[in-house]
Order: structure tokens, then sequence, then C-alpha cells
């Protein structure tokens, strides 16, 4: 698949990891969602409406969303209509499959320019969402796997209204070894971004992460305000940015689903980095971003470390919350 790179399980995006990291950094994912699964399924002799229902309300709680549940139970109702399905035990391996097939077909829209597709040339990335979702501290990240790619980055404090968020990009950018481009408060995020790629052309920079406002309950003022920063960056470098990344805290469950349809109609999105997938039993929303958006998931971020991102690989995923 265009855009993806596949990793042994429990393999992080920047190497080789111990045995079953993912499987230990998802537990509570796979204690609300698989365990019960199990509860339910345990004992019975046969798939019944009240053992359909049961299983509904589960992946319902567990973030997937209705639609997304519903599909899953219909299919499941299906094969049992049709006679492919008769025993409870088999439920769980026919859901894993179901949930994998989703995941893979929103994946296979991806362009992404993963490692494999490095081209040698300047990329503009530009981070999106709410505060609060781990923006900044994902934008460390990335900068810290792309550069032990031996790939040269620069961060772009595009954020000019909260002095803050400035100051935390400069203390990552000094962690991680990447040059930081920032301006006075109050300044135009888009001119901060023009002269930021203007300096990453002479300085023959890979990557730009351009870290951006996320003030969603002045939704229209933002969006404006990134939709400039867009026109600008395209006038300063041919089809930047090249991606718009959109940042998604997993704990929020389907609130994250609402987030990225704000930000996917307003500006467009090419990807989703989901955070604190460790930190939630709602890993489920993974699957219900993926059926309702239909937008690739490029990494998740599973600890606060600035090794706990990885590549998101949808079997991956799904084998260690049904391990």
């Amino acid at each position: 698949m265009e855009g993806k790179v596949l990793l042994d399980k429990g393999e992080p995006a920047h190497g080789k990891a111990l045995p079953g990291r993912l499987w230990d950094k998802l537990s509570k994912t796979r204690r609300g969602l698989t365990d019960r699964i199990n509860t339910v399924i345990t004992g019975k002799k046969a798939i019944d409406p009240s053992l359909l229902e049961d299983l509904e309300e589960i992946l319902l709680t567990s973030d997937i969303g209705v639609e997304t549940t519903g599909q899953l139970i219909e299919g499941l109702q299906e094969r049992v209509d049709q006679k492919f399905l008769d025993k409870p035990e088999q439920v769980k391996a026919i859901l894993k499959e179901e949930m994998i097939s989703l995941l893979e077909a929103s994946q296979g829209l991806s362009t992404l320019n993963l490692p494999e597709k490095f081209s040698g040339t300047l990329d503009a990335i530009m981070f999106v969402g709410v505060n609060g979702v781990g923006k900044t501290t994902t934008i460390a990240k990335m900068a810290h796997y792309y550069q032990s790619q031996g790939q040269k980055v620069m961060l772009v404090a595009a954020d000019t209204f909260r002095a803050a968020a400035t100051e935390q990009l400069r203390i990552w950018g000094d962690r991680v070894g990447a040059e930081v481009i920032s301006q006075k408060r109050g300044a135009d995020p888009a001119a901060v971004v023009f002269d930021a790629l203007s300096a990453a052309k002479a300085r023959k920079i890979d990557k730009i992460f351009i870290d951006t406002a996320g003030r969603l309950h002045t939704k229209s003022n933002l969006m404006e305000e990134l939709k400039k920063i867009q026109r600008v960056a395209g006038q300063q470098l041919a089809g930047a940015p090249h991606q718009v990344t959109l940042v998604l805290d997993a704990t929020t469950g389907q609130n994250a689903i609402a987030q990225a349809q704000v930000f996917a109609q307003s500006i467009g999105v090419t990807d989703i980095i989901l955070t604190k997938l460790d930190g939630t039993a709602k890993g489920g929303v993974v699957i219900g971003i993926s059926r309702k958006l239909g937008i690739p998931i490029s990494f998740i971020c599973t600890g606060e470390g600035l090794e706990d991102l990885e590549i998101f690989d949808p079997r991956e995923f799904v084998e260690a919350i049904f391990a």
C-alpha cells in the first residue's frame, strides 16, 4: 500500500521495540472491548438476539460509533441468517477481521510522505487540532522520529496567540535539536510561516512542521486563520502545506470525530494522528473515525516520551486489542 510502512508486531516507528509493546500500551482498550466480548460469549451455545444486543452495547460503549457498530452487527446477523456463522466463539475472529477491513479501506487512500516515500525535497506539514490534544508534543515526537531517519527538521510557532505555545515549542525544539522559527506574540501566523519557509529553503531543510492555534470556541476565526496560512504557504512553496495533519485526543471518544468533521470540512485534512491511546479505554474511536471520515491515520501516540510514536498499521492495532 502506498504511503504505508509495515512493521513487526510491537515495533514502533523509530525501530525495534520490546515484544508486546503495543499490546501493553493498548491494555485499557483491550479490557474495555475484547475482555467484555469474551465474557458475553463464554458459555453461550448459540448466537441469538440477546447476544447480538450485548455485543452492540460493548461496541457502542467502546466509542466505535453508532454507524460503525450498526455495520458490524448487521454483518454478524447476515452471517447467522446465511448459516455461515453459528458458534459464539467465532464472533471475535469475525469482528476482528471486519475491523481490520474497515481500517485498511481508509488507509488505502493514503498518499502520505512516510519515510519510504521521502523525495529529498522540502515538505511542509501543518498540524491542526484543538488546544489540549497534545499537538505540540506530537510535533516534537515527529521531529525526533524524522531526524532519526536522517532528515533535517524545522519547527514553526504559528500559534502566536498564546505565548505559552511558542515557549513550549522552543523547549521541545531545544530538546530534540531542531531549529524553531517564531515571532513576537500577536504576529500574523501566516507571515511567520512565509518567513519560515523562506528560511527552510535557504537552509536545505527536509521537513518543516507548523504548529497552529486550536481555539475552537472561535471556530470561524480560527478556520479563516488556517486557510490564510495555507494560501500564504502555497505562495512561498509550491503545494505547501503538503499535508494537513489533524491531531486528536483519543480519550475524548466521539468528540474526536466531531472535531475531525469540523476541520475536514473547513480546511481539508490529509491524515490523522491519535494521541493518548495508552490512557483510554476508548481506543475503538480509531475504527469509528476511519469508517466515518475515510481519512487515513498516519501515526498513533502511546505515551509521553519522544519514543512513544508508532506508524499506524491497521492489522497490528486490531491484533493488539484482540490479543
